[in-house]
């Protein structure tokens, strides 16, 4: 026998002695047991299926009840913030909880990043954080930090756990918190003796209930139906959706309602696929990098239904200028704290998107009252005429250079009717997948919009392929990012992620690049790089295919290459024009209709 089979196999019936033992020994007493197995039933009764995570001293006694257990499997990535990032992307693609395990000290804080990024994009994770014993808080031990302090202004909520006797409920509300109302990260920083110390067990808590916590899920009546009368009585309106339409998955809602009113719709990068970019109603995304005809309608509009959208200075660009032409606005969000924090709103509605959608429906279904039709052409004659404008056209090249919007749209082509998802790092390339990929579905174009991180794509990529193992899942990214969280190529072949890695490699940090062309007078302050790795080699070395692709005609073929390669992680170096620039784009400080269209209006 192979050795090092004989090893695993000796482990594996280890293993399964241990869990024997630990079955019996829970059979006997069943009512004590230590704060890191209280941790574990926890998980388990929120029926969390992995764990991304890196071990050390303070979170030993939680990784020893992993080790007793064979419910969840624990994901040990290469960096803590691999590890947050990799839950986020399971829980973007799959609505669920993702969890993350990280130690004390250096691990909290290289977790960071992480929950910042979800964070700002509202998604749900709970993030378990070692601490020292709960005696040397304070004391400056080693990798002691104070996490709770660190993290308050990026997480939903936070807890420190003084007692064990208060773990199961602490757990219950971390979950209760991160997925309700929302979403959001929550951290639970856990000492090391409350991990070790055993206490009775009453079992995991069924419900919970937090006097300061509350969420409002159903919209007000009467806010709804005056909306509504709003809404049909509009000359010109346009429906402007954002990531939480997404969160709530009121994808289905939203586009009945669409279809009923045939209203024009534009969604925001975190909202792309709630409805379908095939459908003549869509008008694109809309803002720095959004198309003339949503830009123009979002600016032009009578009334405004923005739904589970806040406003972000990318989309409306200069308040100032968006204010100038007066319009009705509604706004639908679950986070009252979201309506009229940027834009002055005249109907508020808090409520969860898909509640509040599906009431709005019912009284369209109920009421009399119908759009304007003739008003509604005119309108539509207009938007048509600024759809005139293809202003995503792009020049394809000469002497065969690759453009990277060619990447994309051969890349759209070939899997639009696979069951596919993309996730994205920051940058150029992220505009450019947003413009040129064709999103017909909701939870399939995963990337950071709110804190732009750099170094999201492949963890991402990972969290997805473990949840959806028979998808397609490709990370689009860019020599700079990729190489940010690069070590987890090591973590996709430990775990067998097979994803598929499309770098467009211009050699430079393309967004700064393109920035100081635009504001810098071409003053190219460090964005170069010059010491790039071979991205074949190192693919390689991690054990992964490794293509490099230099020619315009050799694009499709490589990614029919790497697609056959269901198994294998494949990383394609794409040699992209290292000149080429996102359009349309809004400098700063512009407002969203004054829009640079090609190099030519720079």
């Amino acid at each position: 026998m192979d050795i090092s089979k004989a090893n695993m196999s000796a482990s594996n019936a280890s293993k399964s002695q241990i869990l024997s033992k630990v079955k019996h020994e829970s059979d006997v007493s069943d009512h004590e047991l230590r704060g890191a197995e209280i941790i574990v039933k926890a998980l388990q009764a929120e029926h969390v299926k992995y764990v991304w995570g890196y071990p050390g001293g303070a979170v030993l006694h939680i990784y020893d009840a992993f080790f007793k257990q064979d419910t969840i499997q624990h994901v040990l990535v290469r960096h803590e913030q691999a590890a947050v990032h990799a839950a986020d992307g399971y829980a973007r693609a799959t609505g669920d909880v993702g969890v993350a395990l990280v130690t004390s000290g250096p691990g909290v804080t290289n977790a960071v990043t992480g929950i910042a990024t979800a964070f700002m994009d509202s998604i749900p994770i709970v993030i378990i954080s070692g601490q020292v014993p709960t005696q040397a808080i304070g004391m400056d031990a080693f990798q002691e930090c104070d996490a709770v302090g660190i993290t308050r202004p990026i997480v939903k909520h936070n807890f420190l756990v003084k007692d064990a006797h208060d773990l199961a409920d602490i757990m219950k509300k971390a979950f209760h918190i991160a997925r309700s109302g929302r979403p959001g990260p929550v951290l639970v920083d856990i000492p090391k003796d409350v991990s070790f110390k055993k206490v009775p067990y009453h079992g995991y808590p069924q419900s919970v209930e937090m006097r300061s916590y509350n969420p409002v899920r159903k919209g007000h009546g009467g806010q709804i139906r005056k909306a509504l009368q709003l809404l049909l009585a509009a000359k010109r309106p346009y429906i402007y959706t954002g990531g939480g339409v997404l969160l709530s998955n009121a994808s289905a809602e939203l586009r009945q309602l669409v279809d009923m009113l045939g209203y024009p719709v534009t969604h925001t990068l975190m909202g792309l696929g709630a409805y379908p970019a095939s459908e003549r109603k869509y008008l694109g995304m809309l803002g720095m990098h959004g198309t003339v005809e949503a830009n123009n309608a979002m600016q032009h509009c009578d009334v405004l239904l923005a739904v589970g959208a806040r406003f972000d200075d990318r989309v409306i660009g200069n308040p100032k200028h968006f204010a100038q032409n007066e319009r009705k606005i509604i706004h639908i969000d679950i986070d009252p704290s979201s309506i009229s924090k940027r834009v002055r709103v005249d109907i508020p509605i808090v409520g969860d998107v898909k509640d509040v959608l599906t009431e709005m429906i019912a009284m369209i279904k109920e009421g009399v009252v119908k759009p304007d039709t003739n008003a509604l052409g005119i309108w539509w004659d207009t938007i048509e005429s600024w759809r005139k404008n293809n202003c995503l056209k792009y020049d394809h090249g000469k002497n065969d250079i690759i453009k990277p919007q060619y990447v994309v749209e051969t890349l759209w082509n070939m899997t639009k009717d696979a069951d596919a998802y993309i996730t994205s790092d920051v940058g150029q390339h992220q505009m450019w997948a947003a413009q040129y990929y064709r999103f017909e579905e909701p939870r399939r174009w995963i990337n950071s919009g709110g804190l732009g991180t750099m170094g999201v794509g492949i963890p991402y990529a990972m969290g997805i392929k473990l949840a959806k193992p028979e998808s397609e899942v490709y990370c689009v990214t860019g020599e700079g990012s990729v190489q940010m969280c690069i070590q987890e190529l090591s973590t996709c072949l430990q775990y067998n992620t097979p994803i598929k890695i499309v770098a467009l490699n211009n050699r430079y940090l393309g967004m700064v690049r393109q920035w100081q062309e635009v504001e810098y007078e071409g003053r190219y302050s460090h964005s170069y790089m010059d010491a790039l790795p071979n991205f074949v080699k190192l693919a390689e070395a991690y054990g992964h295919v490794g293509m490099l692709i230099e020619r315009a005609s050799d694009v499709e073929p490589a990614l029919r290459e790497a697609r056959k390669l269901k198994d294998r992680t494949v990383f394609m170096d794409f040699r992209t024009d290292p000149t080429e620039n996102v359009f349309p784009m809004v400098k700063a400080g512009k407002g969203i209709t004054e829009m640079l269209l090609s190099s030519e209006d720079l």
